[in-house]
């Protein structure tokens, strides 16, 4: 299976995360990066040609091979879908239509949620606030992996498939980590999914839901676009929990590279993380980043010092239930 790797336990700490206070000072010197908060009126338009790209797609891939079927799953639908997720993370934080109409953002959501061919946003939206407010903390942040997963994927091959489960891992273990009643949004986004599910099975049959579902579970796996789930908070240096990335898969995952800039400043799109770094340049030049999201994962799988126990972890003074 491979040499093991060298953690035994996350990298515990015991200071609050850093971007609070360099949110702080950078608004304190530079004012005008206020203006770039609030909604991003592009946004609608971009993701809309999207999901009507796939519903076009499934008519196209009704009568293929099937496999041609897992090709232009994991070639196409796979990057589209991968980059749905990013929107509906972007629309998470309201910047579709703005914190006045919420209601709008999260209908919208379920929206670009549709050719992921299972429902997603209503639940990821409940849990990553929680990632923004309690970051790396203990029994809060469901996007820190388990011990079960520190302790067992250890090893280069191990690693590999760890890549490869990914969906399966952020699927089930807020279960595990930190479980809360399901609420009305999630089962309102269950039955749309179900709906327009059933609406392409009638119309086009099996092979397009096939398309559309591997594309989701091949897209966020073992693909270059997710480099960066391991980019933005895996521990590559001692004591830096995020990560930016600069480069240009950026152009089709609504910025997400740059995450240093988004937990500092959440509430401003994606498409003008940009503008706050070059604004406020001397604060982030200076700070680790990555360079590629392919590197990304071979130094994840290869390095022995890195693996799914190298996040950083905090205590915070509240109970779960807080």
């Amino acid at each position: 299976m491979g040499k093991t790797g060298g953690r035994g336990d996350f990298e515990w700490v015991y200071t609050d995360q850093p971007h609070t206070s360099r949110r702080k000072e950078i608004l304190a010197k530079y004012p005008q990066i206020k203006s770039l908060m609030g909604p991003d009126p592009q946004l609608k338009w971009v993701v809309s040609g999207m999901v009507l790209t796939q519903f076009l797609a499934c008519f196209l891939v009704q009568d293929l091979s099937w496999k041609w079927i897992f090709f232009w799953a994991y070639a196409f639908g796979g990057c589209i879908n991968h980059s749905l997720t990013l929107a509906i993370h972007d629309i998470s934080h309201n910047v579709a239509f703005g914190n006045k109409l919420a209601k709008w953002n999260r209908w919208f959501a379920m929206w670009a949620n549709l050719p992921i061919g299972l429902p997603y946003s209503a639940a990821f939206k409940k849990y990553h606030i929680d990632h923004h407010r309690y970051l790396g903390g203990d029994q809060l942040d469901v996007d820190i992996p388990t011990d079960f997963e520190g302790w067992f994927f250890c090893t280069p091959a191990r690693k590999i498939l760890w890549l490869f489960l990914q969906p399966l891992f952020y699927a089930l273990r807020p279960l595990v980590v930190n479980p809360k009643p399901v609420g009305r949004l999630e089962i309102q986004n269950a039955m749309v999914q179900l709906v327009v599910d059933l609406i392409i099975y009638y119309l086009w049959g099996v092979k397009p839901i096939i398309y559309l579902i591997a594309g989701s579970i091949l897209g966020m796996g073992l693909h270059p676009i997710s480099g960066h789930f391991i980019a933005e908070h895996y521990m590559f240096l001692k004591g830096h929990e995020t990560y930016s990335y600069y480069g240009a898969l950026n152009l089709i995952t609504f910025n997400v590279g740059y995450h240093m800039e988004h937990h500092d400043f959440p509430s401003i799109p994606g498409s003008k993380l940009p503008q706050v770094k070059e604004i406020a340049a001397e604060y982030y030049d200076s700070l680790p980043q990555h360079t590629s999201w392919s590197r990304v994962l071979w130094d994840f799988v290869f390095d022995d010092s890195i693996g799914p126990y190298s996040r950083i972890k905090r205590e915070y003074k509240l109970s779960k239930q807080e």
